[in-house]
């Protein structure tokens, strides 16, 4: 039986010492680097003011136009073309042209061309070399299941000196992405390597699933039973206790015993993150959750088409159902909005977001026993983030199950049932040590990061070089 264990270690790790290292390696990239994103306030901050003249169409006719009958959301954006509607559903998205009604998905590289200067004119970027580089479904920077309601994208250089490069859906015309040289180079050394991320595999989801996963139950086999031969190896001489080993062996075992709690709860952490709904349940809603959360209200209420209800300074206006009635936000600053029934005006009183009372009679109807809601607090152990900064994120507990709903917009950002809240712990807690006393201490948390991960490196490269020596016996042998 030992003999086996051995043997299964031994080979184990020679197949994947390369992998261990370059894990622990681009983790410490990936703490600093994260993969390009593009921001709310780099989003707000791309936004023009709304041309209210050319809107001629109201919201209801707008959800008409679209052909979604399950639309929940709609928003009014201003382009370089013209104001649009941009509709959505459950799963659908399209958007239309706020004058008449037209199909406003992006066709032409000039139109797509032209969006991007106007974004990064807006965002004080310099875009007078701009040009487009690619219309594509995929790209090392596109491949996350998150942009797929938006391909393909038109690829957009600006040229400036940061080497930015920004996204435009063909669907709706919005910016989607964007990314500078620097992101793209660490990224590189960073999250593509430690998420196996190369595009031909991500770009198919399902493939990629299940190699990430294989590989990373391997990994976690290999390192418990190099945990229990560790432990088993370790000779006591009085008060003393060494390693039987010499030379790279010993060294391997020392360091192995160190960092074998670290090692054991970041393979088996990272493995849970590609658990996908194998051990924990994905905190996405029931069918029956689905049909209160994304009920279609009556268009007509969102107010027939009122040019001068529009603050002639908002850039992001959203008509949006909750609870069976429709709101309407404005946003003239990033930190800031306006939130009233869409057939109202804002009153004395009125605070811009939604009540507790809002949100605790949608949250009766989706769960029995709900306690008033709450407000999630920064430092909670189940964090949550409002679209708009300061903005509360309100939490119904309801039994077991819990609702964090976003105050902002009306958005339910997370169901956490037992399943859910426990794989907080295990894959987040662990694998990036998110732990509430240490994100309340940052650069305790940064130091035990790099440390923690320098010494799975070490140890790795120890592996690496046990293993190479093994392999080149073996092949002369």
């Amino acid at each position: 039986m030992m003999g086996a264990i051995i043997l299964l270690h031994r080979w184990l790790g020679i197949a994947l010492c390369l992998l261990f290292a370059m894990w622990f390696a681009t983790g410490i990239v990936m703490h600093f680097v994260p993969f390009p994103s593009l921001t709310e306030a780099e989003r707000f901050a791309g936004l023009a003011p709304v041309d209210r003249a050319q809107v001629r169409m109201a919201v209801r006719d707008a959800v008409a136009a679209s052909g979604i009958e399950d639309a929940v959301r709609v928003r009014l954006i201003q382009r370089s073309d013209g104001p649009v509607y941009v509709v959505s559903g459950p799963s659908h998205l399209r958007a239309v042209r706020a004058s008449d009604g037209q199909d406003a998905r992006v066709t032409s590289s000039d139109v797509a061309l032209a969006i991007a200067q106007d974004h990064a004119c807006s965002r004080g970027l310099d875009a007078a070399r701009a040009t487009l580089l690619a219309q594509a479904d995929y790209d090392q920077w596109t491949v996350p299941n998150g942009f797929d309601r938006h391909r393909p994208l038109f690829r957009v250089a600006l040229g400036d000196a940061a080497g930015t490069e920004v996204y435009v859906s063909s669907l709706t015309g919005e910016i989607v992405l964007d990314t500078t040289r620097s992101e793209r180079g660490w990224n590189l050394v960073g999250s593509v390597l430690h998420w196996i991320y190369p595009t031909v595999l991500r770009s198919n989801w399902a493939l990629w699933d299940g190699v990430v996963w294989t590989l990373s139950l391997l990994a976690l086999i290999a390192a418990m039973l190099g945990a229990l031969l560790g432990t088993l190896q370790i000779k006591v001489r009085g008060r003393r206790m060494s390693s039987p080993y010499r030379g790279w062996h010993a060294l391997h075992h020392i360091l192995g015993l160190a960092v074998t709690v670290f090692v054991l709860t970041w393979i088996f952490s990272g493995w849970l993150s590609m658990d996908h709904g194998r051990l924990f349940s994905r905190g996405q809603l029931t069918s029956a959750e689905a049909g209160v959360v994304y009920a279609a209200p009556d268009w007509a209420a969102a107010s027939p088409l009122d040019r001068q209800s529009i603050s002639s300074s908002a850039r992001d206006i959203e008509w949006f159902a909750f609870n069976g009635n429709v709101y309407r936000r404005e946003r003239i600053a990033l930190g800031s909005q306006t939130l009233v029934k869409a057939a109202e005006t804002p009153h004395e009183g009125y605070t811009g977001v939604l009540g507790a009372r809002d949100v605790q009679e949608l949250s009766t109807r989706l769960a029995s026993g709900c306690a008033a809601p709450s407000v999630v607090a920064d430092s909670d152990d189940y964090p949550a983030r409002s679209a708009v900064q300061g903005a509360p994120v309100y939490r119904s507990r309801c039994g077991e199950l819990w609702f964090d709903i976003d105050g902002a917009d009306g958005n339910l950002l997370q169901r956490l049932d037992a399943s859910r809240r426990a794989y907080r712990w295990v894959y987040g807690a662990l694998h990036t040590l998110d732990f509430p006393i240490l994100m309340a201490r940052p650069r305790l948390r940064d130091a035990l990061i790099v440390g923690l991960c320098a010494l799975g490196f070490a140890f790795s490269m120890t592996s690496v070089v046990i293993g190479w020596r093994r392999l080149r016996l073996f092949l002369t042998a």
